[in-house]
């Protein structure tokens, strides 16, 4: 009796190890699939082709159905590091320094994004979890933590509902907040149906009447320092674009270097009697610190026309020269100057670092803009996607809104 009661018990408690282990191992498997599959998302969507954008739409499903915290912090990781994968080339090419401080800057943006999502994910399925991926996606959209939210998933509302405007945006979080729940599928056809007639139909944001951006190979050498030959050669495309036609010309993001009276003084003159008007980037120092900023150049007039929201970190922002009582970083204004008025138009501008994020465009977007002027001074970028996903989002947020683009880049 006594032995056939200990083989049963010890038949149990194997089978219940056999279990656990069972449901072990195949949390495991489960894990490493997310794991993979966001990885393999984060690089399609955030691959450079504004098309590629509704893959993104996928990550909050892997996020959701992940089986632990451990293993949403996992998939958001995956994510983000294959989405923002030119940082490390990126951050060698700028600094000059080794290989591992780009991989240093690399892990240190994908914390805030990491720590967001899985503070935000909830075990249990339903409305709860879809409210919390979307709290997860507004921290992740506005300052502080929206200062590093790169590859936002309702970028791809550009692609999926093309001048749809706001009701667009909501559409896109619609589907975005349904696939976080069991109803996940439906939510995957209708993006899925959506995105398939935008890609047949697609068209690029064009060009307003009479304004062109004028991209330019000057690699690192622009903005560095006064250089009286690449000013003048500068001038020179400027008038051959306004021999085209063109009446507003808007240059690269560094394209007027160091702002001073000379450097004024020197458009102003290259442009008398002409009618053109040049947007061009330029560098406002004082003894704080420095605007990253656009300038509107007339015959005769020059004015700060825009100063960045939101510099790259490290690199341009540095908020901690101002804390400790030095200065010299670039000024973020986060929420300043939405829409300037140029040309008799109201303009929505972006610098670089800008057009990855998600709240200086729908900001400018809230005060009714005609057109978006996007520039940046992307030198650094050689070798990496990172300029590609700058064109690719500014794309598809004008496209979203029906608005002309112009875009202004040196490489």
């Amino acid at each position: 009796m006594i032995p056939d009661t200990l083989a049963r018990s010890r038949h149990r408690v194997f089978s219940a190890s056999r279990g656990l282990f069972s449901r072990s191992a195949r949390s495991v498997w489960s894990t490493a699939a997310m794991v993979v599959a966001a990885a393999a998302v984060g690089a399609g969507a955030w691959s450079g082709e504004g098309l590629t954008l509704p893959l993104a739409c996928a990550f909050p499903a892997l996020w959701a159905f992940a089986p632990s915290r451990i293993a949403a912090a996992m998939v958001s990781a995956a994510y983000f590091l294959a989405a923002s994968r030119g940082l490390p080339q990126g951050a060698l090419n700028f600094f000059g320094a080794d290989f591992g401080v780009g991989i240093a800057l690399w892990i240190g943006a994908a914390a805030a994004f990491v720590l967001v999502h899985a503070v935000a994910w909830q075990s249990q399925p339903g409305s709860g979890r879809a409210l919390s991926f979307g709290l997860a996606a507004i921290l992740m959209s506005v300052p502080p933590f929206g200062i590093v939210g790169w590859a936002q998933p309702v970028t791809a509302a550009g692609v999926l509902f093309p001048g749809w405007g706001w009701w667009g945006l909501a559409a896109t979080a619609a589907i975005l907040l349904t696939m976080t729940t069991r109803k996940w599928p439906i939510a995957a056809l209708v993006a899925t149906g959506f995105w398939t007639w935008s890609a047949s139909h697609w068209i690029a944001p064009s060009q307003p009447d009479g304004w062109v951006g004028l991209d330019i190979r000057l690699g690192s050498a622009l903005g560095r320092a006064p250089d009286l030959e690449q000013s003048r050669t500068l001038l020179q495309r400027v008038h051959e674009a306004a021999g085209g036609g063109a009446r507003v010309i808007v240059l690269p993001e560094s394209a007027a270097g160091l702002w001073t009276p000379t450097t004024s003084g020197f458009w102003m003159d290259g442009l008398r009697g002409t009618g053109i008007t040049v947007i061009a980037g330029a560098a406002i120092v004082d003894r704080e610190g420095y605007d990253n900023a656009m300038i509107e150049i007339g015959a005769g007039h020059a004015r700060e026309l825009y100063g960045e929201r939101m510099p790259v970190p490290v690199s341009m922002w540095q908020p901690w020269l101002a804390w400790t009582g030095q200065g010299g970083g670039a000024r973020a204004t986060f929420f300043g100057n939405p829409v300037v008025e140029s040309a008799g138009r109201r303009v929505a501008l972006l610098i670089c670092y800008e057009q990855l994020l998600v709240w200086p465009v729908l900001q400018s977007m809230l005060h009714s803009p005609d057109v978006i002027v996007a520039i940046g001074n992307d030198w650094w970028t050689s070798g990496t996607s990172i300029l590609a996903i700058q064109r690719a989002s500014t794309e598809a947020w004008a496209r979203l809104f029906g608005l002309p683009l112009v875009l202004a880049f040196n490489t």
